[in-house]
């Protein structure tokens, strides 16, 4: 587990609703448990959007009303990451939906550490391309801005209505 820093924009697809939601649901996840709060942003827009396909039904991703949101992270943030190599070792199929309480424990002990405000892990759909997670509850927070908020529409070839 490494720490480095970046400048760079990240991407959250979301119900326009909670677009500018910035504490999370507390829906556990890949990455948290029921009850802790993490707000789940991808590296791009392509593969947030990818993100997004894969964790919804198709009837969803058409009838919602969606924005994407770029957060931006200062280049003095230091980010937390959890690399490839460290998830093969400690599982080789980490990224199979089953296996999520052990990628679930990584972050709610992140989440507990409060050591960074962003958290740096591989994709379970694309592993050469990253998702940052960010903690709410960190002092640091605040430092992540919303850049931009727009509307956001999947393309219907995408997935089958």
């Amino acid at each position: 587990m490494n720490l480095s820093f970046y400048l760079l924009n990240v991407y959250r697809i979301s119900q326009t609703k909670y677009a500018h939601d910035r504490k999370g649901s507390g829906i556990d996840g890949r990455w948290n448990s029921l009850g802790q709060y993490m707000i789940y942003t991808g590296g791009s827009l392509a593969l947030s959007c990818l993100e997004k396909l894969a964790h919804s039904p198709g009837t969803a991703l058409y009838a919602g009303d969606f924005s994407v949101i770029i957060f931006q992270i200062p280049d003095n943030l230091p980010i937390f990451e959890i690399t490839l190599n460290q998830l093969q070792k400690l599982n080789a199929n980490w990224y199979k939906v089953i296996n999520y309480p052990a990628t679930q424990m990584l972050g709610d002990t992140w989440l507990r550490k409060m050591e960074t405000a962003v958290l740096k892990v591989p994709s379970a759909i694309i592993d050469l391309e990253y998702n940052y997670l960010l903690n709410p509850a960190h002092a640091d927070y605040n430092k992540i801005t919303i850049s931009s908020v727009s509307k956001f529409a999947f393309d219907p070839r995408l997935k089958a209505q």
